[in-house]
């Protein structure tokens, strides 16, 4: 996928989806993106990972936009990863192949944390049948454990397990803001 597809598939989802980004205009955007090339590369391996990311805030005073992944359910292409690098090192057997954190940076973006993702909830509801790994406080990690979230009976549910563990359905959701 070529810059000038990226950017019609992120302008037919602003499209889509005007809720999500109320007052702002899609030529405010497409500017800020073809003057940050290396920005459109981030939203890219995001698009390819299968989180659909989409402009959720615009902060007019600053110029700064952010992008969160907006798939309906975890992006697909970033399920079955345990929280971090510790985590993954940890499993002395059936590793999974990748982690959350490495994974993210590897994209270029952060790990939503659980402000950004209980924002996430007020604009759709998402991860109704999946969960996606958040940026967990330093004092819960140091002890072995990391926070994930879901959306369950129109309530976002913040959970907490083993930072190494990993399941099919839990994968990790992604922010940019330039």
């Amino acid at each position: 996928m070529n810059q000038d597809e990226l950017l019609h598939i992120l302008k037919e989802r602003f499209e889509s989806f005007p809720n999500r980004h109320k007052g702002i205009q899609w030529n405010w955007i497409e500017e800020k993106l073809k003057n940050h090339p290396d920005k459109v590369t981030v939203l890219k391996r995001m698009e390819e990972s299968g989180g659909e990311p989409d402009i959720v805030f615009y902060d007019k005073k600053n110029k700064l936009i952010t992008f969160f992944d907006c798939s309906q359910e975890s992006p697909e292409g970033r399920r079955n990863c345990c929280y971090d690098n510790d985590a993954l090192q940890s499993r002395k057997m059936n590793k999974p192949k990748n982690n959350a954190i490495d994974f993210a940076n590897k994209i270029g973006a952060k790990l939503l944390n659980e402000e950004q993702y209980r924002y996430l909830q007020s604009l759709g509801e998402f991860d109704k049948k999946t969960s996606s790994w958040i940026e967990t406080p330093n004092q819960i990690r140091k002890l072995g454990g990391a926070l994930f979230c879901d959306y369950r009976y129109r309530t976002v549910f913040v959970y907490h397990n083993g930072a190494d563990s990993y399941y099919a359905v839990r994968g990790f959701r992604c922010s940019i803001t330039f």
